[in-house]
């Protein structure tokens, strides 16, 4: 690989850190090349980006963008690597648990997570990934919340209104 190729890959790599706020770093040094294949098809379904580079340009992309803010990262640099980039920070470990269940194997390994701003370092994380909440579902729930005494007030006041109907109509009909 020549010099200019590598710059060329810090570039694409520098663009896909700044595109996405989560991305994932995995080991897939033991599967074969139908399994990487089939991988990389599940990832494409799910819009998750799979990129395969050698450890010491993707350090080389994430120190040009910002040395501290990735620091957690780097220790997770060898062996062969995968990184997954997703706007939806839980789908790429869905998609790892799910691939390990497909191929009764321990491949690929995660082994660390920048999930905004926040590093999951170690494959006991992958857990964890796959039962955190997105924006959306937050949002979703928070929603509900605010929603639920308004609706218990307005049946509250229904029911009270239609007691009241129901004691007219007794009172009249004893008359």
């Amino acid at each position: 690989m020549t010099k200019q190729e590598k710059n060329e890959v810090i570039e694409v790599l520098k663009e896909k850190f700044s595109q996405y706020s989560n991305f994932y770093v995995t080991d897939t040094e033991a599967l074969t090349v139908a399994q990487v294949g089939q991988l990389r098809r599940t990832c494409f379904n799910k819009q998750v980006e799979m990129k395969v580079a050698k450890n010491t340009l993707i350090k080389k992309a994430l120190e040009g963008l910002d040395a501290e803010k990735y620091a957690g990262v780097y220790d997770s640099l060898h062996k062969v690597t995968a990184l997954m980039f997703s706007e939806n920070p839980k789908e790429p470990a869905l998609i790892i648990s799910s691939f390990r269940k497909d191929t009764k194997g321990e491949k690929p390994v995660l082994k660390a997570a920048y999930i905004n701003g926040d590093v999951f370092v170690g494959d006991n994380q992958l857990t964890a990934l796959t039962s955190i909440k997105t924006k959306n579902e937050l949002i979703g729930e928070v929603i509900g919340l605010l929603q639920s005494p308004a609706k218990r007030v307005l049946a509250a006041l229904l029911h009270h209104h239609e007691g009241k109907a129901e004691a007219t109509t007794e009172v009249a009909a004893a008359e």
